[in-house]
């Protein structure tokens, strides 16, 4: 029987608001050992930055860390999967999109996080992605 995402997914992903600062943001990724945060309104999923995202689009042109929020910076157009999926679904989708990570939603409610790694983890704990992902992170 195949694996649903709501089993390989991490629950409870974080969230903030639009008008959180980047620099508020880079706290939480370092608090939680993550990439990735969610951006939510009214509960509802609006968005996503990664740590890439503060890079490219606020790092790079010096934009001021307090000042720029997450708003500005983090990707609006997402590709997201429900968690009664099958886990193959969030791979085609990963591999369709060129992405590593999709946001796990029930409706557009988000609930959790499914990436490239929980799902190298899950099919083949023995595989040298599965072992740098199941590594605590480096802080």
């Amino acid at each position: 029987m195949a694996q649903k995402v709501n089993e390989v997914m991490t629950p409870v992903p974080v969230a903030v608001s639009p008008d959180t600062s980047l620099a508020e943001v880079g706290d939480l990724m370092r608090q939680h050992g993550i990439g990735d945060v969610l951006v939510v309104h009214e509960g509802r999923l609006r968005g996503l930055v990664t740590d890439r995202d503060i890079v490219v689009r606020a790092v790079a042109l010096q934009k001021d860390m307090t000042d720029t929020t997450v708003a500005d910076v983090c990707s609006t157009n997402l590709i997201t999967v429900a968690p009664g999926e099958d886990a193959d679904t969030a791979v085609r989708l990963m591999r369709r999109h060129a992405i590593r990570r999709i946001p796990v939603v029930d409706g557009d409610r988000p609930i959790g996080m499914v990436s490239i790694g929980d799902l190298a983890v899950q099919r083949d704990e023995r595989s040298a992605l599965a072992d740098i992902s199941a590594e605590p992170p480096n802080t």
